[in-house]
């Protein structure tokens, strides 16, 4: 089985900055917390995936 992924740049809701994401393009919808890679808080990721397009929303773990 090969794991297709790809990466995604999202914007940290608490500091700001851009970080890169990788996304497993094989499953369609998940939600998962990413700790930031800058500032090592947590991120509440909701991710779909539709024809190798991603649509990512991050959000506070407080929001």
């Amino acid at each position: 089985m090969h794991l297709q992924t790809q990466t995604s740049s999202i914007q940290c809701p608490y500091c700001g900055e851009i970080i890169d994401i990788v996304v497993d393009l094989s499953v369609a919808q998940q939600s998962y917390t990413e700790d930031c890679s800058v500032c090592c808080r947590p991120i509440e990721l909701s991710i779909e995936v539709v024809s190798n397009e991603i649509s990512v929303i991050a959000k506070r773990d407080d929001e």
